[in-house]
């Protein structure tokens, strides 16, 4: 929604630049899960789906939910557990990342299963993941986090390292919260209204995200 979606970005792009891009951002990634061909595919939002939301989803042919609870970490868990009654395996992906592959959700689930991990992080460049996945929730591996932050990622490690969980992490990537982040998709740039284009400069290509297994973590 204008003036509530990518606030951070709005002075850069406007409300409606910063609505734009999140929705070729959603597109993406909602294009890429699907790609996978891992499991079905959810689009859980907040607020309430919005027409463009209920087109993608039925274009897409996926399921489209509205979250529940109150701050970002209450609402990742409600989805998490509820993927978790009907699946072995659920993996949270966020729609400001879209550098994040086909392939990185189906090493996700090589990693969940084939490697035994509890838990698989798609950590960000920002200090924050843009992807979190798991076999098993607990709600208190999303309580006492200051989302947003960049010690989301680290005060995570410490919430696994205490349950005495273990975790693999994928390749690190950005994602786009902040001007500084829209060096990183010219590519998509030009989903933006045309009123909007001129304010992003001179942008180098993006680089490409590339697919590796870069860390894992596993309690002492």
């Amino acid at each position: 929604m204008p003036g509530q979606a990518k606030t951070r970005l709005i002075p850069t792009l406007g409300a409606e630049g910063a609505v734009s891009l999140l929705q070729r951002m959603t597109r993406v990634t909602l294009l890429q899960a699907c790609k996978a061909g891992i499991g079905p595919v959810t689009l859980w939002c907040a607020p309430a789906p919005d027409d463009f939301l209920r087109a993608l989803a039925s274009e897409l042919s996926i399921e489209i939910r509205s979250q529940c609870g109150g701050d970002l970490g209450e609402r990742m868990f409600h989805v998490l557990r509820t993927e978790l009654r009907r699946y072995a395996g659920a993996a949270l992906i966020g729609s400001d990342c879209p550098f994040i592959s086909a392939e990185d959700m189906r090493l996700t689930q090589r990693l969940l299963f084939e490697g035994d991990r509890q838990v698989v992080i798609g950590p960000s460049c920002d200090g924050g993941y843009y992807l979190f996945a798991a076999r098993s929730v607990e709600a208190a591996l999303f309580e006492g986090v200051r989302w947003g932050s960049s010690r989301v990622l680290g005060r995570t490690r410490e919430l696994l390292r205490a349950f005495r969980w273990t975790w693999s992490e994928l390749e690190a990537k950005h994602d786009i919260d902040r001007p500084r982040d829209l060096v990183h998709v010219s590519h998509l740039m030009d989903a933006l209204p045309s009123a909007q284009r001129h304010r992003r400069g001179a942008e180098p290509p993006p680089r490409g995200p590339g697919v590796r297994r870069s860390g894992s973590g596993q309690a002492n």
